[in-house]
Order: structure tokens, then sequence, then C-alpha cells
């Protein structure tokens, strides 16, 4: 198949050089930042652009791999595509956005990725959405030697798995951060968090998290969260988010 790769960060860049690697010819390479589209472009023998009038229009797929914030421009500087699919890999932006392409479809890769850390494609889940039965299908036949975790996803489903996403590793990064600065506080390494962190993690690979918590909120240890709040005294921010989650999991336990 014949692909142009419409951005170059850290998506664009796994695409392409997963795609690439599975056989398909990268045609082009767009990015604003002229280094960064040649850059990308000569990893996986393509041409690279910084101009929407230079956009190829006979490729099979363009993959629209930008900040949620820049896909409607993207699309609107675009050219008119009569042959190819149009898709993007946005978990938060809905089909629609694509509405003045014919052939349009999403392909949602529901995991963290960055340009420095080699992630193994064929572990993660991709959510599908596609306008017509056919683009659907060309779509899975495309993901499905990268990764066999391919599912029908429509927009809707879509931003609720980003949403969940987003809790999962974004706002758990945040606590861990957290945990790092009250540990910092008493000179102490966040080292001593790491076992906990990968038993936590662990856990929840073969039990569902409503099945595995545990705690002082769980137990509903009134005194023992009183201490806590106490010791977090000194930050009004880190007291209402203790004090926040630990009512959720304490609802969460009389349901």
């Amino acid at each position: 198949m014949n692909i142009v790769i419409v951005g170059s960060g850290n998506v664009a860049t796994h695409f392409a050089h997963t795609l690439y690697r599975n056989g398909h010819q990268i045609l082009q390479v767009y990015s604003r930042q002229s280094a960064n589209a040649k850059a990308l472009a000569d990893a996986v023998e393509a041409e690279s652009t910084t101009t929407f009038c230079d956009l190829s229009i006979d490729a099979d797929l363009y993959i629209i791999a930008v900040s949620d914030q820049a896909i409607p421009n993207v699309i609107a500087e675009m050219p008119d595509i009569k042959k190819g699919i149009v898709v993007h890999t946005s978990g938060a932006t809905s089909l629609g956005v694509l509405h003045r392409f014919s052939k349009k479809g999403v392909i949602y890769p529901a995991q963290s990725i960055s340009k420095q850390v080699n992630i193994n494609m064929s572990l993660i889940p991709f959510g599908i959405e596609a306008g017509s039965d056919q683009v659907y299908q060309t779509i899975t036949d495309l993901i499905r030697p990268i990764s066999p975790h391919l599912f029908p996803c429509n927009s809707e489903q879509r931003i609720a798995l980003h949403v969940a996403a987003v809790l999962v590793n974004n706002f758990s990064n945040a606590l861990f951060n957290i945990a790092q600065q009250i540990l910092e506080r008493e000179h102490l390494a966040f080292d001593l968090l790491r076992p906990i962190i990968l038993e936590t993690a662990n856990k929840v690979q073969n039990h569902l998290p409503s099945e595995v918590q545990t705690g002082p909120a769980a137990r509903n240890d009134l005194g023992t969260i009183n201490k806590h709040l106490q010791f977090l005294s000194y930050s009004n921010e880190l007291t209402e988010i203790y004090q926040h989650l630990s009512n959720f999991i304490i609802k969460s336990r009389q349901k």
C-alpha cells in the first residue's frame, strides 16, 4: 500500500516505521518543520514536504497523526483526495471531522507512544472506525499484520477509551509525581515505591480493579485517613486530592 504520513511526532513516527518494516511504501511525510519531515522521510525512504500544495493525491492511504488541536486545520488545508482513504489516529476526535473525504476512518492505538521508547506495536489494541464496510476491511487488513488486537470502536466508545486511558496512564503518573514529592520532603527515595507500583500493575492484569482495591479507604479506616490528611495539611491541593480519592473508594465499596 502507498501511504502518506501527515505529521512527524510520536505517533506518526511509529506508524511510519512500522508500516515501512511491514513492506508498505511511504510516499511522503508532511510536517510544518522541514527538519522533522526530512528526518522521518529519510528513515523510511520517502519524500518530505512542508506544504500541502505538494502533497500527493495518488496515495492509497493518508494517516493524519498530529495533535488533536491541529486536526481540523490539517483537514481544511489538505487537497481533495478522491482515491485514497483518509484516517486520523486520535482518541478524542470523532470520525465526522473527516466529512469532506469520501473514504474515511480512524486507527486509534490505545497506548501512550513516545519516540524514545521502543514500543512493541503487536501488543497494542487498535480501535478501528470507518465510514463504510469496505474501508473498515481495508484498514483491518492493513493493521492485522501489525497487531492482532483489533476491535470495532465508534466515536463515543473511542472517547470513553481515551478518557479511561488518561486516568490509568496520565493521572496515575501524576499521582506517582505527587508521591515522589511527598517522599522527597522527608528525604526518602522514590525507588522505595517501585515494587508496590509494579505489584499494583501486575494485579490488574488478572483481576478487575474493583476486585483488588486495598488501603485505608477500602477498609473505611477513618482514623488512618485522618492521620494522612493531617500529615498533608501543608498543602490544601494535596489534601483535597487525597480526600476526593478516599471518598470515591469508600462510596464504591458501599455499592
